[in-house]
């Protein structure tokens, strides 16, 4: 257990955040958590979690004010930097890039000499120049030059964001550990529809007004990447980048594999015209998140909670399903 260690988590209230929170209280820890409105209702979810009462304090704080986080950061013992505005246009960019350096450096000017950034494999695996036979790993940097000609913000942003971090943290003689999660399920603990939420009910609903692209995805459990947060952050040996990537697949297979248990909704298909090979999946490395220990949560038992979820939510009807 942690014995009380005084954590700060950056946007407490998002999808991948809030379970770090639950994490980190089961956990033993006191966390804050920085919100840009912590009365809003959208957060509720925070306050219901385990050990929120006696443990967690939420800290009204804006990425782009700087005296905000020397705040929330103020004696903690570590920094969870998770917020980020989702570059997806590429104004957005430079807003994640300034938000990353003042996250470090305020952390550095408050004594805090660990930071945990989560970042993406957004950020690792766009390279049109890797080989297939190429495994990806710690080593794999997004091509930005490539990212910007095709107009791909968010792994432009994503990379930007971490090699900033990166420096920012060496300039300041902060130790930086960073997670690098793919696309992630799960279910979810607040009420509103997460994009990755929306990954699956646009392919379960619709039916054939929209078909399921021939495309490969790495997916991994939020559960897992919460854990491989804590587990990164507490490992001595920990060092630089982490890969959190639990499955590389096609997304018609992974379709596929939802449409095992729950048959009776309308999914969409692949396009009939569409006369292509089925891409297959590239080889990656989750080996040095696995030696601290994290244990990969089944794809099958991710997608189907992550379905149950949307349904308790109300983002999906409730049809009867099969058992896997």
């Amino acid at each position: 257990m942690a014995s009380g260690k005084l954590i700060c988590v950056t946007g407490a209230g998002g999808f991948i955040a809030s379970w770090l929170v639950k994490h980190l209280l089961q956990e033993g820890y006191v966390v804050r958590g920085t919100l840009r409105d912590p009365e809003n209702p959208k957060n509720a979810h925070l306050k219901e979690l385990e050990g929120a009462k006696e443990r967690l304090a939420l800290y009204k704080a804006d990425l782009m004010n700087y005296d905000s986080l020397c705040n929330a950061f103020k004696g903690c013992d570590g920094v969870f930097h998770v917020a980020s505005p989702l570059p997806n246009e590429l104004k957005l960019v430079p807003v994640a890039i300034e938000g990353t350096k003042n996250v470090v450096n305020a952390a550095a000017d408050m004594n805090v000499r660990r930071i945990v950034f989560t970042s993406s494999y957004g950020a690792v695996h766009m390279d049109p120049n890797r080989s297939p036979d190429k495994v990806l790993d710690e080593t794999c940097w997004s091509d930005t030059e490539f990212c910007l000609k095709t107009k791909n913000w968010y792994c432009y942003g994503k990379t930007l964001a971490e090699k900033s971090a990166m420096a920012e943290a060496k300039r300041r003689g902060v130790q930086l550990l960073v997670v690098a999660p793919p696309f992630t399920l799960g279910p979810t603990l607040s009420q509103g529809l997460h994009s990755t939420g929306k990954h699956l009910t646009k392919y379960m609903t619709v039916g054939t007004k929209r078909t399921v692209p021939n495309a490969v995805v790495g997916y991994v459990d939020v559960r897992d990447v919460a854990q491989a947060h804590e587990l990164v952050y507490k490992s001595p040996k920990a060092s630089g980048r982490y890969l959190c990537i639990g499955y590389v697949m096609n997304r018609l297979e992974l379709i596929d594999l939802v449409k095992e248990r729950f048959p009776h909704y309308p999914f969409s298909k692949r396009d009939e015209h569409d006369d292509t090979p089925i891409v297959k999946p590239y080889k990656f490395s989750n080996q040095r998140i696995k030696d601290l220990g994290l244990l990969f949560t089944p794809i099958k038992e991710t997608l189907s909670d992550t379905v149950i979820s949307l349904q308790e939510k109300g983002h999906l009807p409730i049809y009867t399903f099969s058992k896997l």
